[in-house]
């Protein structure tokens, strides 16, 4: 089994966390569920049940975000790794 790292921001995962208890699950179950689902084309009621919950979840996280005036421009290799030399 393979492991996975995602960021997301603090308020997301606590809402994330809510969920799973509610469902008597993980977050880790609800993502890994998610991919299977996604991954063998099987499922689709499950897997549109995760749908939903993950875009309630990244509704929130919007609503949260900082709005910006204007778009985000991706860093360089050199930006993103910047902080690990000093």
């Amino acid at each position: 089994m393979k492991n996975i790292t995602l960021k997301i921001d603090d308020e997301t995962y606590r809402k994330a966390r809510i969920h799973a208890a509610h469902e008597g699950t993980s977050v880790s179950k609800l993502v890994r569920d998610f991919l299977g689902a996604l991954a063998s084309g099987a499922g689709a009621a499950a897997q549109q049940r995760i749908t939903a919950v993950l875009r309630e979840i990244y509704v929130e996280a919007d609503a949260r975000a900082t709005p910006r005036s204007e778009p985000l421009c991706p860093l360089t290799r050199e930006e993103i790794y910047a902080e690990r030399l000093r």
